[in-house]
């Protein structure tokens, strides 16, 4: 039986409603996203629904597993919704990000199962909605990046915690690159914990919510059943197999970004010129600031890792290099942002230790 919950008088609020629909199914929770005009953005009250409903399942002793999935085939969800945050200000976003990073660190921590079913886009946002969770599955439809670097931004919900845990040094080049993977590839670069069809996606979430008493061994069951289905095709090459060697030297054995650069100079192949191409798009503060934060985070757990991110995201709200490239590439979409400092050498390391330097004690993330 579905159960009801209480609507809010909010205008916001009956907004957030209609964008998260919350379903209690037996001894499951279902989350469906459904914001399919903004790609399932996250705002504000979204992620303020999202935890709220978590907390009050995850300490019910009948809730078993949690599923969150998307209403649109197109998006699993495509990020924070990080126009509205531009448009509202520095202290509103300050606001988003805490309460953001707050429900990625209750998906990393919950008692019950969540399973992540993703069949479309996934970027930024998205992935601190399923990446922290015991289970992701993904379609052929499935498109990540974590394209920060290219707004004045960073990768933030957590990325400092999971990016370095993909295989060699492919969190480093995602981070800093915003690469796009699709499909069966996030499954073997250890984004995804299984591949299914998007023809199967339906009666697998029928058959993960038919589990009686799930636990992660019977949900693991279930997934590894239809994993085996396209065993086939799993012996297809890794897209970025041809270049993993390179990835791991340049980006792998850099102390900084400009030895990333020299290396892909040396380097002089295509896939190295063309890399030497995006880079050079980038915001130069986000890539020395997003090298940093990625190097700091291998020693620290998730919730160390967003009390990180949220000073960081403070004072990225403070400077205009955010909204440059928010401007350039969401809004006017002229794809010429006016960075600066406008080179990689330009970028001081005092003005980048900056950014991790410690809030009043009353606005720290408090986890």
């Amino acid at each position: 039986m579905m159960k009801a919950f209480n609507s809010t008088s909010s205008a916001a609020g009956k907004e957030a409603e209609s964008s998260v629909l919350l379903e209690r199914l037996g001894d499951k929770g279902v989350i469906t996203l459904n914001r399919p005009k903004a790609l399932n953005a996250l705002n504000y009250d979204m992620a303020k629904r999202l935890e709220g409903q978590l907390k009050i399942w995850d300490t019910d002793s009948e809730i078993r597993m949690v599923v969150i999935k998307s209403a649109s085939e197109k998006a699993f969800c495509a990020g924070g919704d990080v126009k509205h945050i531009v448009k509202a200000g520095p202290e509103d976003g300050k606001l988003f990000f805490r309460q953001e990073y707050t429900l990625n660190n209750l998906i990393g921590s919950l008692s019950v199962p969540y399973v992540a079913l993703i069949n479309g886009i996934i970027m930024g946002g998205g992935c601190g909605l399923s990446v922290h969770g015991n289970f992701r599955v993904v379609t052929e439809k499935a498109l990540f990046a974590m394209p920060e670097t290219a707004i004045g931004l960073f990768p933030d919900v957590g990325a400092s915690h999971f990016l370095h845990r993909l295989p060699g040094s492919l969190g480093l080049y995602f981070g800093l690159t915003g690469e796009r993977l699709m499909g069966r590839d996030l499954f073997k670069a250890g984004i995804a914990t299984h591949f299914v069809p998007s023809d199967k996606i339906t009666a697998l979430e029928q058959d993960i919510l038919r589990i009686e008493k799930p636990d992660l061994l019977k949900i693991a069951k279930v997934l590894q059943k239809y994993q085996e289905q396209w065993e086939d095709d799993y012996r297809k090459e890794f897209s970025l197999k041809p270049h993993i060697g390179r990835i791991n030297s340049i980006f792998g054995q850099a102390k900084s970004v400009e030895d990333i650069i020299s290396g892909l100079t040396k380097d002089n192949s295509e896939w190295a010129r063309k890399h030497l191409d995006i880079l050079s798009r980038m915001s130069p503060t986000s890539l020395k600031l997003t090298f940093e934060q990625l190097k700091r985070g291998k020693s620290m757990t998730l919730p160390e890792c967003l009390k990180m991110e949220y000073r960081m995201a403070c004072r990225v709200l403070e400077n205009k290099e955010f909204y440059e490239g928010v401007r350039a590439v969401l809004v006017e979409k002229d794809n010429k942002p006016n960075w600066n400092p406008a080179k990689l050498e330009d970028v001081k390391e005092t003005d980048i230790e900056a950014y991790f330097q410690p809030l009043p004690y009353n606005l720290e993330l408090q986890l």
